[in-house]
């Protein structure tokens, strides 16, 4: 009996110890959610590479930039530009900051329909301005809303164009109204699963249109396994990372 006692006290020491080399060897990732499926693809990875566990939460392009912004940073954080809010918090480390990968503005129109010009920034313009209704997400509820302002203001025709904007509260919406033909275009995110079977995608806007929206990884000032944190930041901006954005239509940093 008294043999059998410390066979499982022995037991339970080992499991103990194990459960803690589990919990030390995790990472906590927050990601937006309209790159899900290639982070997803990269954490496999990374994890099958280094034996490192991620435990990854998704939210939103704004609600990221919330969450952080409200103290909920975690080991890394991705984050689509601006995030002056959540900088402004001091739960993550802003000179961590590192640029992953970029995505960029795109506009999409019905299947079948003629493709507006977006060769140069001026033919962008010239289509908006020709457009008679454009669809994209509200900027309240997801980020390319907020990059489709910016555009707007970077052509420099945010009072013409913005009387014609329709907004939906996510992608799915504003996908579906232009291959329906209730919108003449969308404004919306250069990615792979913008692949409505009702759309044509035209292609991503030049620079001069749109200015690429970085997507950033920062670690968090209390990050619990910064060895992990780091060695995750550095594998998602690195070149074997590439790939996975290149098929995802993402910009990679490199």
């Amino acid at each position: 009996m008294k043999h059998l006692l410390s066979l499982v006290l022995a037991a339970a020491v080992v499991v103990g110890i194990s459960s803690s080399a589990r919990a030390q060897g995790e990472v906590t990732l927050l990601s937006p959610d309209p790159i899900k499926s290639t982070v997803d693809k990269l954490v496999a990875d990374f994890q099958a590479k280094s034996g490192t566990q991620v435990k990854v939460t998704y939210g939103t392009g704004v609600g990221t930039r919330q969450t952080v912004a409200s103290g909920g940073a975690l080991d890394v954080t991705l984050l689509f530009a601006p995030f002056p809010e959540a900088l402004a918090t001091g739960n993550i480390d802003p000179k961590s900051a590192t640029v992953v990968a970029r995505l960029r503005l795109a506009i999409a129109v019905q299947k079948g329909a003629s493709k507006p010009d977006i060769s140069t920034p001026e033919a962008v313009k010239k289509s908006l301005l020709n457009a008679k209704c454009i669809a994209s997400v509200d900027p309240t509820k997801g980020s390319v809303g907020g990059a489709a302002l910016l555009a707007l203001d970077k052509m420099g025709i945010t009072d013409q164009v913005k009387p014609k904007m329709k907004w939906f509260p996510q992608g799915g919406g504003v996908q579906d109204t232009v291959a329906k033909g209730e919108c003449d275009m969308t404004l919306g995110p250069y990615l792979s699963d913008m692949r409505n079977p009702g759309l044509d995608v035209v292609g991503a806007l030049p620079p001069g249109a749109a200015t690429p929206v970085d997507i950033t990884g920062f670690l968090a000032k209390d990050e619990k396994n910064p060895k992990g944190a780091k060695a995750l930041l550095d594998y998602l901006s690195s070149r074997d990372a590439a790939p996975a954005y290149e098929e995802a239509k993402i910009f990679p940093a490199h």
